[in-house]
């Protein structure tokens, strides 16, 4: 693995991209995803677009290396291959979809702090000019699994439509360190190996047809994905009898609602799954991922009573409703924070 550019500069390059805009840190440890990991301090490795990456910050810049397929730790002279060279132009875009560069995080705290007192509160923590109020607040915790704290640079990933659906159909009754252990499982048993750095395999996610074969859920239970495994796999063959992997990703396109109803449909989706897809995949930015956290929050730090008193479909919309109302048409990245 390749610690940082100072080593080799020609085998990294660098993206303008202030932590106000993004931290590393908090984004890929969040529970959005579940394919990178703190392979030094402040290096991230992982697996992105089917390519390996170590990524780091330093001040302004967003570094990263990306390796290539097959690659070994290094050559018989002791310097890195120089065949993984990037494809700077196509690498940099890359980068930019993913983490959604274009969308400027500053101007939505404000937004969000003006329209909102708690998020105000809270927003305490935020460096810099990002939000400038008083102090005070508690914490809040973003869609898929809590977080630490609020901060600037938390911004919601633009992932890959099949990983990001097959991750979260995993986390039901879960927690990070195990979902991240279960789709290591997943990604060595059915996909791609990509390279092996350190000893380390890499592997690309599986592909539809690799998780809808006749026993990927026998397989998957050997794994120890237990009630998952019938989940999985019964939506991999849904989806490949029906929408296909690009009608999957032509989702991006169609209302945020029709997107949602036909997530729904699949085995082992139910409205919070389907909004984490809708936000994190598909380009619904007003999409709300609901658990019984945020239904107490909104109960008990809004002060409005919704849905009843338990978490019902019913629930989960009129709740997103409200934070939608509330934050706008970019509400599920202001929960995010």
């Amino acid at each position: 693995l390749r610690d940082g550019p100072a080593a080799c500069p020609s085998l990294w390059r660098a993206l303008p991209c202030p932590p106000a805009e993004l931290r590393l840190d908090l984004v890929l440890s969040s529970g959005q995803t579940f394919r990178w990991w703190e392979s030094s301090p402040g290096a991230w490795t992982g697996v992105l677009g089917g390519r390996v990456w170590t990524l780091r910050q330093d001040r302004d810049r967003l570094w990263y290396t990306v390796y290539g397929e097959e690659e070994e730790e290094e050559e018989e002279d002791g310097r890195p291959a120089e065949a993984a060279k990037p494809d700077g132009a196509e690498t940099d875009q890359i980068l930019r979809d993913y983490f959604q560069l274009d969308v400027g995080l500053p101007g939505l705290y404000r937004a969000w702090g003006a329209a909102d007192p708690l998020f105000r509160r809270v927003a305490d923590d935020f460096p810099g000019e990002v939000a400038p109020w008083g102090r005070g607040g508690r914490l809040r915790h973003p869609p898929g699994v809590p977080s630490q704290r609020p901060a600037a640079g938390v911004r919601v990933l633009r992932q890959d439509p099949v990983e990001c659906l097959f991750s979260f159909i995993c986390t039901s009754n879960n927690h990070i360190s195990r979902i991240t252990a279960m789709i290591e499982r997943l990604c060595r048993a059915f996909g791609r190996r990509l390279c092996r750095l350190d000893a380390r395999p890499f592997h690309a996610f599986p592909s539809l047809s690799a998780l809808a074969g006749a026993d990927a859920e026998a397989r998957l239970r050997a794994l120890g994905f237990g009630y998952r495994a019938k989940f999985v796999s019964g939506s991999a063959r849904a989806i490949a009898e029906g929408l296909g992997t690009e009608g999957l990703r032509r989702l991006r396109t169609v209302p945020y609602a029709e997107a949602r109803r036909v997530l729904c449909a699949l085995p082992g989706v139910g409205a919070k799954v389907a909004d984490c897809v809708c936000l994190m995949a598909l380009d619904k930015a007003e999409a709300v991922p609901v658990d019984t956290h945020v239904w107490r929050i909104a109960r008990q730090r809004y002060g409005v009573a919704l849905g009843g008193r338990s978490l019902t479909p019913r629930a989960h919309q009129e709740i997103g409703d409200f934070f939608r109302g509330l934050w706008g048409p970019r509400a599920g990245w202001a929960q995010a924070v």
